[in-house]
Formats: structure tokens, sequence, C-alpha cells
């Protein structure tokens, strides 16, 4: 599974599913913390959409965390300041890192709850989205 896909998946289930997750791999492994868990901020860049130019949207708190699995580092980055989850996220990247994680059945399910959500708060908003073609014909009657 590609960094950009966990990450992703990671960063949008909860706390205890990453928590479970994390907890398998350290019932056989003992992490070491070489980054303990921190604020930073960073910028958020965006795409104009009209000339598909760049530009910086504005800051945002994000939390990092690096941990040693035996030799091989995990790296994750998350918004917001859930120490304990960006700590958990970390342990399961060095396990991917490592071939030695075992539950990508798991994130693909997780995925497809996200998924599913995603869709369910889309079908909400677009009820309340305005038409504008159609508030054009009612002022010609």
């Amino acid at each position: 599974m590609e960094k950009r896909r966990l990450s992703k998946i990671l960063a949008r289930a909860g706390k205890e599913q990453v928590k479970k997750l994390a907890d398998e791999i350290k019932e056989t492994y003992s992490p070491v913390i070489v980054k303990a868990p921190e604020k930073s901020l960073t910028m958020i860049r965006m795409r104009e959409p009209v000339k598909e130019s760049l530009f910086y949207l504005g800051e945002v708190i994000i939390s990092e965390a690096i941990v040693d699995l035996d030799g091989t580092k995990g790296i994750a980055v998350m918004m917001g300041d859930d120490f304990e989850k960006v700590l958990d996220m970390a342990v399961i990247d060095a396990a991917c890192n490592k071939g030695v994680f075992q539950q990508y059945e798991r994130l693909e399910q997780m995925e497809k709850e996200q998924k599913l959500q995603l869709e369910k708060e889309n079908a909400l908003f677009l009820q309340t989205m305005v038409q504008f073609h159609s508030m054009d014909s009612e002022g010609t009657l």
C-alpha cells in the first residue's frame, strides 16, 4: 500500500481504531521514540482553479512523530494536536516499512467505511446546494 493512501486512511480513522492496530504491533515489537510527538505549523498550498496557479492559503497546526522499530523508521504527520494518535500512526508506518504489518484487510475495510461516510455527508450537502439556473427561470414569469 502506498504511503499517501496509508496516511489518508489512518488520519481519517478514529483514535481507537489506530490504537488497536498499533497495540497489535507493540505486542511483538518494542518501538523506540526517535522524535517525540510535537506540534508544528505548516503552510497549506492550494491551486487556484481558473489560472491553476499555486498559492498559500494559510498555516495549520500539525503533529509529527518518528519511531524506530528494530532498525526501521516510521514517520507520521497529521493535522491537529493528537499526540497519541500520531505516535500510533508512526508505529504502523514503521511496521509497514519493515514488512511485518499484517492488517491490510482491516485498513481496506476502514477505507471503505470512510468512503461511505463521506458519500453520506456529501449527499446531505447536495440537498442544500442552490441551483442558480432555476432561480433565473423563476424571475421571468
